[in-house]
């Protein structure tokens, strides 16, 4: 899809396609026969820059035509290059990084007032965790109690032009969360057991809402792609996208 269109952030996506799956493998409350179901899971893909990748498993599970995947990227689509909720299956667009948590944060209290059974789930970027915006969400959350809101963040330590530590230093990480009132975990994020079985025993403390640091890698899969800067926003070319297909092929 990438190749084909030019645009995308294959690091990226790269780093959280483990979280994806799972999530779409049985954790998230969600049919692709009925996206619009009142009773359905809500999933908030904040990073919109993943685009591609969420595509990629929203037409695995059903939600449209695998067959529509090659109009990504394209003119006329609405396979846009970030999250598009025109696209079955999605509930918001997003992108401008930063402000996904907050509408979690939104559709989570709402649902929490009218004692729905449903949870929100809202897959993060380590980089917005350096925005204000995220952490005024997370005291809102806390304070609360939004036990039915998950975040995941996809933990890969590198942002879109330097490494996270270089740009603002997020450690101690997972003190921060816990300072402000989450219940939190760290995991591998491309351990599809651990991460199935961490998400299937939500919330992690009652009254609280959950916080899932993922430790991942940008660049997953592909040898010269992963923990490089580069690969947030090159595109593979050419021989470079030959050999990546070859070691991802081998890897699956």
């Amino acid at each position: 899809m990438t190749n084909r269109s030019g645009g995308a952030h294959i690091g990226a996506i790269f780093s959280c396609a483990d979280i994806l799956a799972v999530l779409y493998d049985g954790v998230l409350n969600v049919d692709s026969a009925d996206p619009g179901r009142p009773t359905r899971d809500r999933f908030i893909v904040s990073k919109g820059h993943v685009a591609a990748g969420l595509y990629a498993v929203l037409a695995e599970r059903g939600f449209f035509p695998v067959e529509k995947l090659v109009t990504h990227y394209q003119n006329g689509s609405d396979l846009c290059g970030h999250v598009s909720h025109r696209v079955a299956g999605i509930e918001v667009s997003t992108g401008a990084l930063g402000h996904g948590l907050s509408i979690a944060c939104g559709m989570a209290y709402a649902g929490m007032l009218r004692s729905a059974s449903h949870r929100v789930v809202c897959l993060l970027s380590d980089g917005e965790c350096d925005e204000g915006s995220t952490w005024e969400a997370a005291l809102f959350a806390a304070h609360h109690g939004l036990s039915n809101l998950v975040v995941i963040v996809d933990y890969n330590r590198i942002q879109g032009i330097a490494p996270v530590a270089e740009v603002i230093e997020l450690e101690p990480f997972s003190d921060k969360w816990k300072a402000f009132g989450w219940a939190v975990r760290e995991v591998d994020g491309h351990d599809h057991d651990v991460l199935r079985a961490t998400l299937n025993v939500l919330p992690f403390a009652q009254g609280k809402p959950s916080c899932l640091i993922a430790h991942t890698i940008k660049g997953k899969g592909v040898s010269f792609m992963e923990n490089t800067v580069l690969w947030h926003y090159r595109i593979a070319r050419g021989a470079e996208f030959e050999a990546a297909v070859v070691e991802l092929e081998a890897e699956a």
